[in-house]
């Protein structure tokens, strides 16, 4: 399978991580709005293991020593797993569970622990070897449904979908594991939101900056699930591990952050199934539109796992019930959940149809929208997607209808 990357943007250079000049997590805006130190008196995500199927992650960054498990990555995809060659994938687990030491980025959920997959992705070197060697996303994603980690952390898109890859998510969703995804970086472009986020029993994840506004640049349509911020925080700047850059901005960010909400909440319940985990996400996600009608642009609203962690006795629902069964198109997480101790490692039948579509039906898209669907217009309340417990509507500027044309998989 061919994959490119799309870099995020970078607007600053700034220096490196172990310099007193430079200290990331006073740049990380949105540890404060969402009470991140309270919340660790509560849960930092200790126990949960989230895999991060990306461009590899670097074990020996200042806020990553200790918190990746090279010891476990699957043996089927450990090839070079800890050798990042765009500093993308160590982005995304520093946001994750970083430590923050050195000056570095702080993760939201610093308890929790990265198992790092490496799959080929715009920006590996090495020619038709290397990329021979490099596993591809479909055994990335089986081999981490095989691992005892609890969420799959992928950001990372193409247009689909491909039948193989669905495959591997139906048995990573059969074997209960929280599969979480970037919807893109095309909002200014005709806004498509690309494939895995698009498939079935993947959470899609779009950017909104500190203001509680969804980003220009994300995708928008019927699979954004959630919002998270995405917006003007430092983030590697490449494969040398010398300096962050300020200012990056992109989906992949805003999944880490859901990924670490996640972790948050399963760590603090670790008895819920994937679906407790995931509808207490949806009814505390920041929203001033009906549940029952997801904006094409912020999903449920934005991710506020504060909310679960405040009440020690919040009642997650049901756990043989998948809430977004709708949307998948069918039960395969209610099965999952139902039957945890199933011995079975055949992976489900593909859940693309035979003209290479997804099964899924679109979600609604009328929460946050206006009636042209081009620009959410914002209400009188302030926006506090992070924040408040009731959250408001977004202001989105969508450039351009933009023209679908074919696009190999890249990094979000």
């Amino acid at each position: 399978m061919g994959a490119v990357v799309g870099a995020l943007a970078a607007t600053t250079v700034g220096f490196a991580p172990n310099a007193a000049a430079y200290d990331a997590k006073s740049k990380q805006w949105y540890l404060a709005p969402m009470e991140a130190e309270q919340m660790w008196k509560v849960s930092t995500g200790k126990g949960v293991k989230v895999a991060v199927i990306d461009s590899g992650v670097n074990a020996n960054t200042p806020s990553l020593k200790g918190q990746v498990l090279t010891d476990q990555v699957p043996k089927s995809v450990s090839y070079r797993a800890t050798d990042d060659y765009t500093g993308h994938g160590t982005t995304m687990a520093e946001l994750i569970a970083g430590t923050g030491a050195g000056g570095g980025l702080q993760g939201l959920a610093p308890g929790a622990k990265i198992v790092p997959i490496r799959i080929e992705l715009e920006g590996l070197k090495g020619g038709a070897e290397e990329k021979q060697k490099t596993p591809n996303s479909v055994a990335a994603i089986k081999a981490a449904a095989d691992t005892d980690v609890k969420i799959i952390n992928m950001a990372f898109g193409a247009e689909g979908p491909d039948p193989d890859e669905e495959t591997a998510i139906d048995y990573a969703a059969s074997k209960g594991k929280l599969l979480i995804a970037a919807v893109g970086n095309d909002g200014e472009a005709g806004g498509r939101i690309d494939y895995p986020a698009a498939s079935p029993y993947v959470v899609g994840v779009a950017a909104g900056d500190k203001t509680g506004t969804v980003s220009k640049f994300s995708s928008s349509g019927g699979y954004v699930d959630f919002t998270a911020p995405g917006q003007d925080f430092p983030g590697w700047c490449d494969a040398n591990f010398r300096s962050y850059c300020d200012d990056r901005d992109g989906t992949s960010p805003a999944a880490a952050i859901v990924s670490a909400s996640a972790a948050l909440i399963w760590s603090a319940h670790p008895d819920w199934t994937v679906n407790q985990v995931t509808r207490s996400l949806i009814d505390t996600a920041g929203r001033d539109w009906p549940e029952d009608e997801p904006s094409k642009y912020l999903g449920y609203g934005g991710v506020r796992p504060r909310v679960v962690l405040e009440k020690s006795t919040y009642d997650p629902g049901p756990a043989n019930v998948d809430p977004l069964a709708k949307e998948n198109g069918g039960d395969l997480l209610a099965k999952s959940a139902s039957s945890a101790s199933s011995s079975s490692t055949t992976p489900a039948a593909p859940s693309a149809s035979a003209s290479g579509t997804s099964q899924a039906p679109e979600k609604a898209s009328t929460g946050g929208t206006s009636a042209a669907g081009s620009t959410a217009e914002a209400s009188n309340e302030s926006n506090t997607l992070w924040i408040a417990l009731g959250a408001a509507a977004a202001v989105i500027v969508i450039g351009g209808a933009g023209v679908a044309i074919m696009r190999a998989r890249r990094a979000r």
